[in-house]
């Protein structure tokens, strides 16, 4: 199911589909979450398509979401290795075409080091791709959903420079989560999302405003992991890409404006067997009184699969966090988040969404649709990382047959915080980046992310950290400047 409608499965297709196309559009995903990309000529595109892809500077694994290059040198791309080429692979079967570029032929490229010609230890599709195959190995497929949360700014990049970011100009004013009206004083840009999305075979599930001054939120639909991935990383290039048009700014920062909401990227996820059957789902029997064996009642409309599958993400969510929150900003969508549903403790809980895991099953969604949905993500997340980090640590519950840590949240109280029966959740970027890189940390065993990755990508978050403690605020500046 990663194959897009017009996904081509053969070098002949290739050929015929682009005979008149005098240039293709390629990309592939940094680590941030960023499409880094550029036109090929359509014969140059071939010849790497019908041979072992083309060199892509690896610099794209050696610089931030700003192009400065990090801090200390990683394994990818440093200058030791001279910047050198990796290997871009073709995805004949992510083939789409651009509907607001003239519908030029687009397809997404994965990034194999060039010497061993295995998936760069940090290329965001791959690493989606070997937690797919670790689930297949396993007579499993992944199915997913992200719904993103975003503010919208009336400005354009050049707009919001000149302003230095600050008292940007939102779509429009107030509180309108669900509005049926607030949708028509943009209501062009708000069908273009929709409609642009679909032409360009991302399909949308829901499409509304979200409560927060020009904030809507966009639930694209359910299909396999990595077609999932590749669905989340496309709408906010579409979103941006129409935004432009309209001259507006959508972001999917976490926590743009204090004092108010955050915005969301929340993961659903299951499992489905060589059959297609979802393995969450309980029994038919099990559906009239829930499943005999169950933790509580929360988990008795799961199955037995489903429930280590959960414990295992509770086992280890503190370990991986960076892969779900990656952003300085992040994190504080998720300090004292409690107030705006954000949660920021290891908690689940059935239909819950004051809980990190929420529960989705009967009786409120028939057995088929039974999944869990991952809470803790903000809109920045990297979809590839954080929908691996999920995956893999609900298969390594199933093959360690984890049992839950404790209750669902429904039974612990208020103090349960500070007492320490609730176990928190990493506070800021650098506490979580330190817990992912310590040694015995559950990422780097090695059927979760292992050493290479949690060693590079945790490389790329210091950096993050480094950059935010070096920089002087404007809080700051207006705190201390006049009477320290």
């Amino acid at each position: 199911m990663s194959a897009t409608t017009y996904a081509v499965e053969s070098l002949d297709d290739l050929r015929n589909v682009l005979k008149h196309e005098p240039k293709v559009k390629v990309a592939g995903v940094d680590v941030d979450g960023v499409l880094r990309g550029k036109f090929m000529s359509t014969e140059k595109f071939l010849s790497a398509a019908k041979s072992d892809g083309f060199g892509f500077c690896s610099v794209i694994f050696g610089w931030d979401i700003h192009d400065a290059v990090y801090s200390r040198e990683l394994l990818i791309s440093n200058k030791a290795n001279g910047y050198r080429d990796v290997i871009a692979i073709i995805d004949l079967s992510s083939f789409r075409r651009i509907p607001w570029e003239n519908n030029v032929p687009f397809f997404l490229v994965s990034f194999l080091d060039p010497d061993t010609k295995k998936p760069l230890c940090v290329d965001p599709r791959g690493v989606l791709k070997v937690a797919t195959e670790k689930a297949a190995a396993l007579g499993y497929e992944g199915f997913s959903g992200v719904e993103y949360e975003y503010f919208n700014f009336k400005e354009t990049a050049q707009s919001a420079s000149e302003k230095n970011f600050t008292n940007l100009q939102p779509l429009t004013p107030g509180m309108h989560g669900y509005s049926l009206l607030r949708t028509q004083l943009n209501n062009e840009y708000f069908q273009d999302l929709f409609d642009e999305s679909l032409r360009f075979d991302v399909p949308i599930e829901g499409h509304h405003t979200e409560t927060g001054p020009g904030v809507l939120e966009t639930a694209l639909a359910y299909t396999s992991a990595l077609r999932m991935a590749d669905n989340a990383i496309l709408f906010k290039y579409t979103a941006k890409s129409i935004g432009m048009k309209h001259s507006v700014i959508p972001s999917f920062m976490a926590k743009p404006w204090n004092g108010l909401p955050g915005c969301s990227g929340h993961v659903h996820i299951s499992l489905r067997n060589k059959e297609g059957r979802n393995i969450f789902a309980v029994s038919a029997d099990e559906l009239k009184t829930g499943r005999a064996n169950a933790a509580n009642e929360d988990t008795k409309f799961i199955s037995q699969e489903a429930e280590w599958f959960l414990a295992g993400i509770l086992d280890g969510i503190a370990d991986v966090m960076p892969a779900l929150v990656p952003t300085i900003n992040g994190y504080k969508r998720l300090v004292g988040g409690e107030a705006f549903w954000a949660p920021n403790a290891v908690t689940y809980g059935y239909d819950s969404r004051a809980a990190s895991i929420r529960i989705i099953a009967p009786p409120s969604v028939p057995p088929a649709a039974t999944r869990m949905e991952v809470r803790i993500p903000g809109a920045d997340m990297n979809p590839y990382f954080t929908i691996s980090a999920i995956l893999l640590l609900g298969l390594r519950g199933i093959r360690k047959q984890l049992p839950l840590p404790g209750p669902p949240i429904s039974h612990f109280t208020p103090e349960d915080r500070s007492n320490g029966k609730i176990k928190m959740l990493p506070t800021s970027l650098e506490a979580a980046t330190e817990r992912m890189m310590r040694a015995g940390s559950v990422a780097r065993e090695p059927e979760v992310f292992g050493d290479d990755f949690v060693d590079h990508y945790g490389g790329t978050r210091e950096h993050e950290v480094k950059l935010w403690n070096q920089a002087v605020t404007t809080w700051e500046v207006e705190r201390y400047l006049e009477l320290a």
